[in-house]
């Protein structure tokens, strides 16, 4: 028996919502197989699509609307994300640990026809009765090209978190993609989330080329799968999820194997351990001292800025704050600029100098610009944080 809380709902109010999901996986020439009660939500469907393979999702679905409200925009759209009673306390958005269920936090318009979904692992917790709002840009983006992505800011001033999210919206054609990419982004950071949003796009997912591997010697992977390097590579790369997750291992491999090539650079290890910094290092005979690998945002600013979203995925109910880093959690940050090049480099940045929380006492600004003071030059970032070990 699945173990996620359920909501009383009225069908008459909440059919809807279940009707335009099965007609949406319907229109992408899904078979359904099974629909939970419709006066229990989370919604619970599954299917098989036309290829055969069964899929199901925990669908948190809300009405979307663009109805005039007094002393907001003209132009916005939201969904009020509300079950049950309006208690002011956080509830869990389940996730499947089995990896069968795909969970969906999403708001529809049925009158238009479209969906706009939001990360739910970002809002595990949340507050119910609050409102996600959007634009009318933001629709017009959505109807024109039948799948679109962007950010948003997600704010809860009670806890004092302001994170960065990536929205994704569709119509009914894109439906089915929007919950291959759910399935695929979870857990991900929002600037890998909106890079894989890009590059799905309304198709399916598309295998990379790999050319020229050459007979080498049998990795012990390889050999324990028994499966060739080509097929190896190959199951990555037509494997969103597994790519994604990859990605992110990569991103400190890369960054490992080029401080390690730094003349003075020794001990350089990665830290695989759970809330500890990426990398140890000792730098011309220094004390040993951390860094933090840090992927920046996919979108940059208009005058190009790249910005990061530092901070961690969540927080304790209890403190906050605890989302916030603190310049002694590690000596310097490496900002991974591969969401938004799609190239392996790093701008680096001595963690005492990054601006202070303006409401978190002892905590580092999460809202992070990389200006003139982030550096390529890895050499003199790495000689002040030896200074300072």
């Amino acid at each position: 028996m699945l173990g996620y809380h359920t909501y009383a709902v009225s069908k008459a109010d909440r059919g809807p919502l279940v009707s335009w999901m099965v007609e949406a996986l319907e229109v992408c020439g899904c078979r359904i197989l099974s629909v939970s009660e419709i006066d229990r939500a989370p919604f619970r469907l599954a299917f098989e699509t036309a290829m055969g393979e069964r899929m199901g999702i925990l669908a948190y679905a809300f009405f979307a609307n663009s109805e005039p409200t007094l002393n907001r925009p003209p132009d916005e759209h939201r969904f009020q994300i509300k079950y049950g009673s309006k208690d002011g306390a956080f509830h869990e958005v389940w996730q499947d640990a089995f990896g069968l269920y795909t969970t969906l936090f999403f708001g529809i318009n049925i009158r238009d026809g479209f969906f706009v979904g939001a990360d739910p692992v970002l809002h595990n917790p949340t507050r119910l009765f609050i409102s996600l709002e959007f634009k009318q840009s933001n629709v017009d983006s959505i109807l024109s090209t039948g799948w679109t992505s962007w950010e948003r800011v997600k704010r809860d001033r009670l806890r004092n978190e302001y994170p960065t999210e990536v929205l994704v919206g569709g119509t009914k054609k894109s439906f089915l993609q929007f919950i291959r990419f759910e399935r695929t982004a979870l857990g991900l950071d929002p600037g890998h989330r909106q890079m894989l949003a890009e590059k799905l796009g309304l198709e399916a997912r598309s295998a990379v080329e790999v050319t020229e591997l050459g007979r080498a010697v049998p990795h012990a992977l390889a050999a324990e799968l028994e499966l060739s390097h080509e097929e190896l590579l190959d199951l990555i790369a037509t494997a969103p999820r597994l790519k994604m997750a990859v990605r992110g291992w990569v991103a400190e491999v890369h960054l490992q194997r080029q401080l390690a090539a730094i003349p003075g650079v020794h001990d350089c290890v990665r830290l695989e351990k759970e809330g500890a910094a990426d990398i140890r290092l000792r730098y011309c005979g220094s004390r040993p001292f951390d860094i933090e690998c840090k992927n920046v945002l996919r979108q940059r600013l208009v005058d190009g800025t790249i910005r990061l979203d530092f901070q961690r995925t969540r927080s304790s109910k209890a403190d906050p704050c605890s989302r916030f880093y603190a310049a002694s959690d590690f000596a310097i940050v490496a900002a991974c600029l591969h969401s938004c090049t799609e190239q392996w480099e790093f701008r680096y940045m001595l963690t005492g100098d990054l601006p202070q929380h303006p409401r978190c006492s002892g905590k580092l600004n999460h809202a992070v610009r990389l200006d003139d003071l982030w550096t390529a030059d890895v050499d003199k970032v790495l000689s002040e944080a030896a200074a300072r070990a």
